[in-house]
């Protein structure tokens, strides 16, 4: 399983161009130091004997600080991206991205951005049911968060 997943990045990585680190868990099973390792561009960790992927995202997100797209739904993950100014990004919306992008594989890039180089986002993405919707007493209803917008610009970017 973790090999076909690293093998999808890979080729996502061939049509996009984006740095890509995938993070997996050693803390139950793995070696006493952390592994690191470059396949196909994309760079794989695996974290040491007792520590958990989470707490390698974390590190890495905090050292570096860049403004990262952190691909994960764990609450936590989510919480401390924020703080750092990084964008998290649902797991869920980089597969459905990552999906379309297979399919539009043989598809010449052009084709797929708009003239001012912005990917389409897909419509489930952000955009709220009128049973979900729930009026807030302050500011434009129509209005997006600061942290919405910013994960329509992170989707645009993948």
């Amino acid at each position: 399983m973790r090999e076909q997943f690293i093998d999808l990045l890979i080729r996502y990585k061939r049509v996009r161009q984006h740095d890509i680190t995938v993070v997996f868990d050693g803390h139950k099973s793995g070696a006493g130091t952390e592994q690191v390792a470059v396949r196909g561009g994309v760079k794989i960790i695996y974290s040491r004997l007792g520590v958990r992927a989470d707490d390698v995202i974390k590190r890495i997100i905090s050292q570096d600080r860049k403004e990262w797209i952190v691909v994960s739904s764990d609450r936590d993950i989510v919480q401390h991206a924020w703080s750092v100014n990084s964008i998290p990004i649902p797991s869920d919306a980089f597969s459905a991205i990552v999906e379309k992008q297979k399919g539009d594989a043989a598809v010449p890039e052009d084709s797929e951005t708009t003239d001012k180089g912005e990917k389409e986002v897909p419509p489930s993405i952000g955009e709220k049911d009128d049973e979900d919707y729930v009026q807030s007493s302050r500011g434009n209803p129509y209005r997006l968060s600061k942290k919405e917008k910013a994960i329509r610009r992170a989707l645009g970017k993948l």
